[in-house]
């Protein structure tokens, strides 16, 4: 199935229904008095995050949802019923916004999390609200309001622990494969990964993160250039980012060192606080180097790099180095919920 993150619907609330001027009439009671009742409220609609639903393609193709009206109040103090609500479930990570305003609306972070997003008009007042000692007989009522109707845009975002960042064929799909029970497509290629795939990395019984694989990003990704722009969005809950560099490419005269700063500042360009977020440098491929060359290679990209922070060598194809990789990562999450939790 293609993956739909995004998508733009119309919701329109229902109205109220009317209230009613209406009078007793019975035998042997000329004068019964106003006995009108009030309309029904008109259906709301809600949005309620469900983890079982993975993508937002029903929204892609019915983008109208519409409330019923309440009903309008009848004679011998009868209310008008109340018309039923409309309960959208989207899926875990989903983000509302007003499209008109640019609101965010909602942010659906929590499984069964429900949110109004329009609610539906009160019913009208029926004349027996109107009468009093001076208007024994009043005629007055009010009619239900409108409910409230918006354009809404739903964007998904996933919701993951870490994310993988780097160029097409960089190895992201290949480490998720050898972390975790995912199994994205992988292939001699770039571009293998056209949607995000999400993998749970265990380290024991009671010890686990989840991992985000978007499509590569390429040089002028920021402006629109290749696919990954469309996912980045995606690693903004992360906490933590892997910088994945091949830095054994097949093509000799690719300059990997150029590649790894133009990422860094498309990352930049993007989103400032997405560049802001932790992020470690991992270097893959090492297995397709000479052994006794590998730690001179990595030393050297690090230093032409002018790279400060932590960084792994690791093969995702072999699995060296992996295991050291995903237990510093499981380590640091522990520590930053402590962190947090103080």
């Amino acid at each position: 199935m293609k993956f739909i993150d995004e998508a733009t619907i119309q919701v329109y609330a229902g109205k109220g229904g009317d209230g009613v001027a209406s009078f007793r009439r019975e035998k042997f009671i000329p004068k019964g008095g106003p006995d009108g009742g009030d309309g029904g409220s008109g259906g709301s609609i809600y949005a309620v995050a469900d983890r079982n639903i993975n993508t937002l393609v029903d929204y892609r193709f019915a983008r109208v949802y519409r409330a019923k009206k309440g009903q309008s109040g009848r004679g011998s103090d009868c209310y008008g019923k109340s018309a039923e609500d409309i309960v959208l479930r989207m899926p875990v990570g989903t983000v509302i916004k007003n499209i008109n305003t640019g609101e965010i609306v909602a942010d659906l972070v929590d499984h069964q999390q429900k949110v109004l997003l329009a609610s539906g008009g009160s019913g009208g007042l029926g004349n027996l609200h109107f009468k009093s000692s001076t208007n024994r007989t009043p005629r007055q009522f009010t009619t239900g309001e409108a409910g409230q109707e918006f354009e809404l845009k739903l964007e998904l975002k996933v919701l993951a622990d870490v994310g993988l960042l780097g160029m097409p064929n960089a190895g992201k799909s290949t480490l998720i494969r050898a972390v975790s029970a995912a199994r994205p497509k992988v292939a001699d290629y770039p571009f293998t990964t056209l949607k995000p795939n999400l993998g749970v990395v265990r380290i024991d019984h009671n010890r686990s993160f989840v991992m985000a694989d978007i499509p590569g990003l390429i040089e002028g990704a920021a402006d629109g250039a290749g696919l990954g722009h469309r996912f980045l969005k995606h690693l903004t809950r992360t906490r933590l980012l892997l910088h994945l560099v091949d830095v054994a490419p097949f093509d000799e005269n690719v300059d990997v060192v150029h590649e790894a700063m133009a990422l860094i500042k498309e990352l930049q360009k993007y989103d400032e606080s997405l560049y802001s977020k932790p992020r470690w440098l991992v270097l893959n491929k090492v297995d397709m180097l000479q052994e006794d060359q590998r730690t001179q290679v990595c030393q050297e990209f690090i230093h032409k790099l002018g790279w400060r922070d932590k960084y792994f060598i690791i093969s995702a194809m072999t699995g060296d180095g992996c295991k050291q990789l995903t237990y510093a990562v499981m380590d640091y999450l522990e520590q930053l919920l402590v962190s947090t939790n103080d």
